[in-house]
């Protein structure tokens, strides 16, 4: 499985561990990735995702994953994130088409 999150697309950085002699060795910065479920009402279901802690922060101040897909920069979101979001809009206006 990638360690890349599904909704930010947040990847590996590399880098070097420097030692006192100034000896510098390669080394993987991962991000800090979780499992999580997350309910999106518009879709009426559980989304299970694979992000980043701060992507979660950021669902979380933005009110849901809902209102944080809606608010996101298309640019900024991963494949899978891009998807949910167009599942969303299709969803969001076929129920707006229902009620006129």
């Amino acid at each position: 499985m990638a360690r890349r999150c599904q909704l930010t697309g947040t990847e590996p950085q590399f880098g070097h561990n420097v030692s006192h002699s100034n000896a510098k060795t390669n080394r993987r910065f991962e991000p800090n990735l979780q499992r999580v479920t997350l309910q999106s009402d518009a879709l009426h279901r559980k989304v299970s995702l694979r992000i980043t802690t701060r992507a979660l922060r950021s669902v979380s101040r933005a009110g849901g994953l809902d209102a944080f897909l809606l608010g996101a920069n298309d640019n900024k979101l991963a494949p899978h994130g891009l998807r949910l979001k167009h599942q969303l809009k299709k969803a969001l206006a076929g129920k707006s088409a229902k009620s006129n």
